[in-house]
């Protein structure tokens, strides 16, 4: 039985430092746990996380038009519904899926390969600011068809978004800091949305453009936010993911040395790694109308919160599910990055993650890479490792010392 908490708070400097070892309690003493202070539950099993992302009556997105359009510049995908939901979605998704896939996997290869090539002859590179944040905003503005030379401010814009988008609670000076992050982003994008309209390319930005719903294009207000979302969808789970899934290798040396070993297994050290670790740690919806969660009545008109990382790690679901097993027989791997997932790290139902695709190819073909480079790979000396994040969370920072393979040039 989980050690009780008195004067618990998901809001707490002591949740915040580390989330997991409350998770046991959430699941088990407060499975739908209401926070007065933002008048909103939170929910932690397994099954009412699924139900809560996958009863689309009675939860809806509604919650975004607050927490997400005021900085996406519009309307998110999440938001939509019916035949305008599948119609966009379609429009994107087709961007992160078959051969276009294929192609962003040679440009992720390139862009992992330039990134890494400076720390080789070092020994040492920071996995996180060094290496996984760049590499996640350029591979996302080249699918995007903007210049990777302005990923600097571009990251800078998004990360505004991102904060708004992820804070529970937000002073009005930040909340006006990000709100003037999503003003500067769209305005740099809205002359290259016309610019594309009247030159089209082989990028998404123009197939935003060329796109029609309804029998109309799609407005330069439309493409705006689908490329907002674009962004967040693509790049907030890929460096956290890449940071998560080397901690979890380097901390069980002996899983690394079998996925030396056999390098198939892969795509289930990531699938393990969004189980035990997801990027995403909270998913809001909003009930429409009262209903009952594990013997408490959520009233209409709540915000209900499913917490992620909880449901993730819950026993009924997952034998062991405090313990890292990128060879557990109860996730399976294959399904892990669709709709059948067991797990629900990219949610679950009809808004499940527009990127997950993406996020799988990213990840294994830059971990396929980097793992015969960075031989006897280890934390740095006097590194200590800590997270950050509530509603997204990864690590702070993940500063590596290697071998680097004799010969080695990322090529």
């Amino acid at each position: 039985m989980p050690t009780v908490i008195s004067d618990f708070s998901v809001l707490s400097t002591d949740y915040a430092h580390d989330p997991y070892r409350s998770f046991a309690e959430l699941r088990e003493r407060r499975p739908v746990h209401h926070e007065p202070a933002v008048d909103s539950w939170f929910v932690s099993r397994h099954r009412d996380v699924r139900r809560v992302l996958t009863d689309h009556e009675t939860f809806t997105t509604e919650t975004l038009r607050v927490r997400a359009e005021p900085v996406m510049r519009g309307p998110v995908l999440a938001q939509m519904a019916g035949a305008e939901h599948t119609a966009k979605r379609k429009i994107v998704v087709r961007a992160f899926t078959g051969s276009a896939l294929k192609d962003q996997e040679e440009a992720i290869r390139t862009n992992a390969q330039a990134l890494i090539a400076p720390f080789l002859p070092r020994g040492r590179v920071d996995l996180v600011g060094e290496f996984g944040k760049p590499l996640a905003i350029q591979v996302t503005l080249e699918v995007l068809g903007l210049d990777k030379r302005d990923w600097r401010k571009v990251a800078a814009w998004h990360s505004g978004v991102a904060e708004f988008i992820t804070s529970i609670v937000m002073t009005p000076e930040r909340r006006a800091h990000c709100v003037h992050c999503a003003e500067e982003l769209e305005e740099y994008l809205v002359p290259i949305i016309e610019e594309r309209r009247a030159r089209p390319g082989d990028d998404l930005i123009s197939r935003l453009c060329a796109a029609e719903y309804d029998g109309t294009a799609l407005t330069t207000g439309d493409v705006t936010a689908l490329i907002i979302n674009v962004l967040a969808a693509a790049t907030e789970p890929a460096d956290k993911t890449l940071g998560l899934l080397f901690r979890h290798l380097i901390d069980h040396p002996d899983q690394l040395a079998r996925l030396r070993a056999r390098p198939e297994l892969l795509p289930a050290a990531l699938a393990e790694t969004l189980r035990c670790t997801p990027p995403v740690q909270l998913i809001p919806r909003r009930a429409v109308a009262d209903v009952e969660l594990s013997g408490t009545t959520v009233p209409a008109g709540s915000t209900v919160f499913c917490v992620i990382g909880a449901a993730n790690r819950d026993p009924e679901v997952f034998h062991e599910p405090d313990r890292f097993d990128m060879e557990r027989q109860d996730l399976g791997a294959a399904r892990s990055f669709t709709a059948a997932a067991q797990h629900l790290a990219f949610g679950a139902g009809l808004h499940m993650c527009v990127g997950a695709s993406f996020v799988r190819t990213e990840i294994e073909t830059v971990a396929g890479l980097l793992l015969p480079l960075l031989e006897d790979v280890r934390y740095a000396s006097g590194f200590r490792y800590e997270e950050s994040g509530v509603y997204t969370r990864g690590p702070v920072a993940l500063p590596v010392e290697f071998r680097p393979r004799p010969g080695a040039d990322a090529r």
